[in-house]
């Protein structure tokens, strides 16, 4: 590769990195680290210079980010561990003590959650309430007591009770404060947690950053978790964070649901940064959500084109668990960039509330038989909805739009069912 098409394709490299809020000297780092390792290197056949500039930036990504190192969290110890959560307020940390919690107990671990943040109204009743919702229990603090006590009675409760790790919910502020980092560093020093994991807001991008150096320099964290990783945040905190305080992302937060937390994968999120998609995480969460009996079944009936609008119903409901259609897509090699040109031809949460309302105001005759449904049934619908008769229209209209594609890809086979996949996409996405 000449020093031509290598800066060419640097180019691209650069923007996508900085779109993904990487901090700028970190890009310029790499960047050049990157050009010294191409310039020279012979292309393989089966690649375009660009395409092999892409393969050693990827590579190199992963690298930096820890591919290959093990970053799951170091319980091999005496029970009850404790685990500290630190970070700033807004950072999604309690909330992130309860979905820890959860990933834990399916491992069967008996985790115990500790509210030791005293200072935020609500704090303590927050992790309650998220404890009783996952079935887990939480320790009983009050907002009177010193949270270094706090967490102290909690190892001595769990050592007696048979829990095996602690998760400490600490304080925060909106900005790093002597104060706090001293009572943060008294709990350390006085429970010996086996990790403190900082809890970073993706969206906060570089700023993470400093946050994470003020934490590290005070505490020596043993990881980070990156939260809010399902809007617009790319990652590049994780990447920035990584490369400029050397601490490993440990967990990835991608929604508000209570199971959205998930082991990180270097190799994952570096994919998301450039634009190449996750399609293995994809892949999990389908398979954690799609019942097998349930897909063949719905695939005998679109081969017979008996695929009706309570089908359909039931694939969107499933579709929700996997999380918001933004972070879905977001996961599809490609489908970032066709988002972007797209833009608002891609159905929203509430076009999808507004079509899961109408088919409920339908009844089961009518799903399975939508051509039944004359004016008066219409009417009925939408008012049943709260939709108007156009929007019931219109969605009967690109259904049954969508099932003469489905018949007409069906006798075209594998290979035109994946031609014809965009123009399904086209027929389906202006639901609503």
């Amino acid at each position: 590769m000449t020093e031509d098409n290598v800066k060419d394709a640097l180019r691209e490299v650069r923007l996508a990195l900085l779109e993904a809020d990487v901090n700028f000297k970190v890009v310029k780092d790499f960047i050049e680290n990157v050009r010294l390792k191409a310039v020279g290197t012979e292309v393989l056949t089966s690649l375009s210079p660009g395409q092999q500039i892409v393969r050693i930036v990827h590579d190199e990504l992963v690298a930096i980010m820890g591919g290959g190192e093990d970053n799951s969290l170091d319980l091999a110890a005496k029970p009850p561990v404790a685990i500290m959560m630190v970070g700033l307020q807004g950072a999604g940390k309690t909330t992130t003590c309860g979905k820890l919690g959860n990933l834990l107990k399916k491992q069967k671990r008996r985790p115990l959650l500790v509210p030791a943040d005293v200072y935020r109204p609500a704090a303590i009743e927050q992790l309650k309430t998220v404890g009783r919702q996952l079935g887990l229990e939480v320790f009983n603090s009050t907002a009177d007591q010193k949270p270094v006590d706090i967490c102290n009675s909690a190892l001595r409760f769990a050592e007696l009770n048979g829990y095996d790790v602690v998760i400490m919910d600490t304080a925060g502020r909106h900005q790093i404060d002597d104060f706090l980092m001293d009572e943060l560093a008294e709990i350390k020093n006085t429970v010996q947690p086996r990790e403190i994991l900082f809890v970073a807001d993706a969206m906060t991008g570089q700023e993470a950053v400093n946050v994470a150096g003020g934490f590290n320099d005070r505490l020596d964290i043993s990881g980070v978790v990156l939260t809010k990783l399902d809007g617009d945040a790319k990652g590049g905190a994780a990447l920035s964070i990584k490369a400029v305080i050397g601490k490993p992302v440990k967990f990835v937060g991608l929604g508000e649901k209570l199971d959205a937390l998930e082991v990180f994968h270097a190799d994952r999120l570096v994919s998301r940064i450039l634009g190449m998609g996750d399609v293995l995480t994809l892949v999990e969460k389908a398979q954690a959500v799609f019942d097998e009996k349930e897909t063949a079944l719905l695939q005998s009936k679109m081969k017979k084109n008996q695929f009706d609008l309570e089908d359909f119903l039931a694939q969107m409901q499933q579709i929700k668990k996997m999380g918001s259609m933004e972070s879905i897509m977001g996961m599809i090699p490609g489908m970032g960039k066709m988002m972007k040109q797209m833009k608002g031809a891609q159905p929203s949460e509430n076009e999808i509330k507004r079509i899961e309302a109408i088919i409920r105001s339908m009844t089961p005759g009518e799903r399975a038989n939508h051509s039944i449904i004359n004016g008066s049934r219409r009417l009925r619908i939408s008012k049943g909805s709260g939709t108007s008769v156009q929007e019931v229209n219109q969605l009967l209209k690109r259904f049954t739009e969508a099932q003469k594609m489905i018949k007409q890809l069906q006798k075209l086979g594998p290979k035109g069912l994946m031609k014809g996949l965009g123009g399904l996409g086209k027929g389906m996405m202006p639901f609503g």
